[in-house]
């Protein structure tokens, strides 16, 4: 199991679209149902903007629903913090099964992430931190800075008699458990 590199994401992308940024925005849009259940809702900076659509379409790709407040309601002003945003995302939140905390170089600038974070931790507690790495080392272990070291982190592989790679959630390197099983209860336990 490895962490996701911007690597993985540059080639994922290039293999399954052929859109332009744009063209995707205005198609999810379209599509958006404000009454959907998603999987997973992406916390992130707003600065990794191009990196998050790539994790979007990735994680779509492995089949998981996933929520981006800017794709997915447009209409948000991220750069402001405001009661209507801050309604409207907790609306959303409630509305995912879990959240990945995207962790970047600009996320610890962000002013929603952490409050994004705290939120779904206490209404729901499927937190997990998604780490992206910009080098190309594979490596499937991740120690958080801080507070982010007390939650499990994502990585991905294909599980043994498959041919598409998964989503696995890993408190330790030997404690770990599919992502769809952790959504359904199942924790992650040693192999």
């Amino acid at each position: 199991m490895a962490l996701i590199r911007k690597v993985d994401l540059d080639k994922v992308v290039r293999k399954s679209i052929n859109e332009s940024a744009e063209t995707i925005l205005r198609k999810t849009a379209a599509e958006f149902s404000a009454a959907e259940t998603y999987d997973i809702f992406l916390s992130h900076s707003y600065s990794d903007a191009g990196k998050i659509l790539k994790v979007k379409t990735l994680l779509e790709n492995m089949g998981f629903s996933t929520y981006v407040d800017w794709v997915d309601d447009r209409q948000l002003d991220r750069s402001r913090v405001t009661k209507k945003t801050a309604e409207l995302l907790r609306v959303r939140l409630k509305s995912c099964k879990s959240l990945f905390f995207v962790t970047s170089d600009n996320s610890t600038n962000s002013k929603w992430m952490p409050w994004e974070l705290g939120f779904f931790d206490a209404l729901k507690g499927y937190v997990a931190i998604l780490p992206i790495l910009e080098d190309d080392r594979s490596t499937n272990t991740y120690e958080g800075q801080e507070y982010l070291g007390l939650y499990p982190y994502v990585t991905k592989d294909k599980p043994q008699g498959l041919d598409a790679e998964t989503l696995w959630i890993r408190l330790t390197l030997d404690e770990y458990v599919r992502f769809d099983l952790w959504l359904k209860g199942t924790m992650p336990s040693k192999h």
